[in-house]
């Protein structure tokens, strides 16, 4: 049996030039984000704690609680909310087809009866209230020209509901039914954020055009703004009030966040300025923030989570991120039981078991990875180019890089473990040797090549074809020599790893088939590995040579017995959402697995 211990989450999907938004649940102290079409509930103190939503069929924009925090809503791009709940499974109560086009922004009534959405119609309505519970219509929206950014329904009656969006416009709608007030043009860029106070007087909204205006929540008429003295220097991209309705937090492409006091008659000065980062780069722009309870959070355009406490606001912020994109590879360091992860855009991740994110590895030189295998000192690393980069590692920086130029897009790269200066790359049609970062030998096969695995003496290599079939070589100062061709396979080849104790070795395919060999004779050691139903993709063996563990396109993780029948495996159904591309085993106990999904996950293995 195996039992999920840690989940390591992704980062907020974000994207430079919008602000992203992220929600919470003051009584749980839970906050909400969304990344692909995964809807993530982390605890802000427990880290470790997630729980993901992944029944949305196209990427997630918005999820919000309700107001008794029993419910969350969720949107996606193709303008359909799902209303589903936060115990027993996360059971579907409604989905409903809400726009035409993208929902950027939604929000509950505070009777938590209704729900308005807004976002792009594709010429259709941008604005829509509807009830939550059976879908229909609340009033006319019209009065917006272009894509609808963001809207709030005020907490107090009478009610109202305001939007604002890229026509430069803050429209205020009063009801149910709603129907249009008044159209407010003092803003001169987009206006990417409004937010009624919690005690339903004002309304704030906030624009590209560096300024923050405050309005009263009744009538819609200007009471003040904020001042432009410590003012910020880059567009606003998102606001939030405190809890008493006295100060609101705002982020910037400056790349600060601000606390601002909101006097009684609507103008705004800066109490503190929060910095997140001194690095000055393009990925600490801050697109999103949250004030819950007694914590301010930020989100940077590189997806770290910032968590500031009120009480004392000098103190440096704790910090968590993750990935953005699909983490295509994963691997152990032995010695200290750290874990790498990368992602196809270039960025490493180290992670500690028991404690979660450890920090970002990134090397400017690299803009993409697709293979990474690591020892103590060392990172290799392989692209969608020509070059195989060499990165040294010293407590946890990276030296400066080096590469070879290996003549085609590598598709493959296994290190000799014991003589890691070694490594054999598989390219296309053939393979090279590598002695640190000068090429021994290139070695064209004549049969088109999809892996490889080096010993980890460097004495034996076994390279995988198209065709199925394994070809294993001695390796001889810069020769091979062609041993033995093994044929089991139906499909491509796609992983070949060495056991550690290296007296075995297993192999997988894209016909869902993987095979453990025993090294000497050459023999199937365990067969009938056939319980998964798409590609495989990774594998893993565990430290003491007794366990292997697959990773698929079927969102499964299998993990075998060697000496027992294949059909005692121990299967994880449903793993990581749109397939499992990284797997790697921390100790005899615990498997770590990577995904699509951009998470990454712990799992504990127990004795039925």
């Amino acid at each position: 049996m195996a039992q999920l211990s840690e989940t390591y989450a992704c980062a907020p999907s974000t994207e430079r030039g919008r602000g992203i938004l992220i929600s919470g649940d003051p009584k749980s102290n839970s906050i909400l984000y969304c990344n692909g079409r995964s809807v993530l509930i982390r605890y802000l103190d427990r880290p470790l704690h997630v729980h993901v939503y992944g029944e949305h069929g196209y990427p997630v924009t918005v999820a919000r609680y309700s107001p008794n925090g029993e419910w969350i809503a969720s949107a996606d791009v193709s303008g359909t909310v799902r209303i589903w709940g936060t115990h027993n499974e996360f059971v579907l109560k409604k989905d409903f087809k809400v726009l035409s086009g993208r929902i950027d922004d939604l929000q509950w009534s505070a009777d938590g009866m209704r729900i308005v959405a807004c976002g792009d119609g594709k010429g259709k309505s941008l604005v829509r209230t509807f009830m939550w519970d059976s879908g229909s219509t609340v009033g006319d929206f019209d009065g917006h020209s272009r894509r609808v950014l963001s809207c709030d329904f005020k907490p107090t009656r009478p009610f109202r509901i305001v939007t604002c969006g890229e026509d430069f416009l803050v429209n205020l709608y009063e009801g149910p039914p709603f129907k249009f007030k008044l159209s407010i043009r003092d803003h001169s860029n987009f206006v990417n954020c409004v937010r009624f106070s919690p005690d339903g007087n004002k309304f704030i909204t906030v624009s590209s055009d560096k300024k923050g205006l405050i309005y009263d929540a009744k009538t819609g008429d200007k009471m003040g703004e904020f001042s432009s003295e410590d003012g910020h220097t880059g567009s606003i991209y998102a606001v939030s009030w405190n809890p008493d309705s006295k100060q609101v937090l705002t982020v910037s492409a400056d790349k600060s966040a601000k606390v601002w006091e909101i006097s009684e008659d609507g103008n705004g000065k800066v109490v503190k300025t929060l910095v997140c980062s001194e690095t000055g780069a393009v990925e600490d722009m801050l697109v999103g923030c949250l004030w819950q309870n007694d914590h301010l959070i930020t989100v940077s355009l590189g997806g770290i989570i910032n968590i500031f406490s009120t009480s004392d606001l000098d103190q440096a912020p704790s910090s968590f991120s993750g990935h953005m994109k699909n983490v295509t590879t994963l691997t152990v360091l032995k010695n200290n039981q750290k874990m790498l992860s990368s992602s196809y855009d270039g960025i490493i991740i180290r992670w500690i078991q028991g404690v979660g994110y450890s920090g970002k590895i990134i090397h400017k030189d690299i803009p993409q990875i697709k293979c990474l295998v690591a020892v103590e000192e060392e990172i290799v690393t392989s692209g969608f180019d020509n070059k195989v980069w060499r990165i040294p590692l010293s407590d946890g920086e990276c030296g400066d890089a080096e590469y070879v130029d290996v003549g085609s897009q590598p598709m493959d790269v296994s290190l000799a473990i014991s003589s890691p200066r070694l490594a054999l790359v598989s390219t296309d049609s053939g393979v090279v040797l590598l002695n640190g970062a000068k090429v021994v030998s290139n070695i064209k096969l004549g049969f088109p090549v999809t892996a490889c695995a080096i010993a980890p003496d460097g004495s034996e290599a076994i390279v995988g074809g198209r065709d199925g079939k394994l070809h294993i070589y001695s390796v001889s100062g810069d020769t091979l020599k062609e041993e033995a061709v093994l044929e089991k396979h139906r499909g491509a080849i796609t992983v070949i790893e060495y056991s550690p104790d290296v007296s075995m070795f297993a192999s997988a395919d894209g016909f869902h088939e993987s095979v453990v060999w025993d090294r000497a004779s050459k023999e199937v050691k365990l067969n009938n590995m056939l319980f998964h139903t798409a590609r495989l993709n990774c594998l893993a063996w565990s430290p003491n040579s007794t366990l292997v563990a697959t990773g698929s396109l079927d969102t499964c993780v299998v993990i075998y017995e060697i000496g027992k029948p294949a059909s005692s495996r121990i299967t994880i159904k449903h793993a990581h959402l749109g397939g499992v591309y990284g797997l790697a085993f921390i100790d005899d106990l615990n498997v770590v697995s990577s995904g699509e999904d951009a998470s990454v996950r712990v799992w504990r293995l127990t004795q039925e």
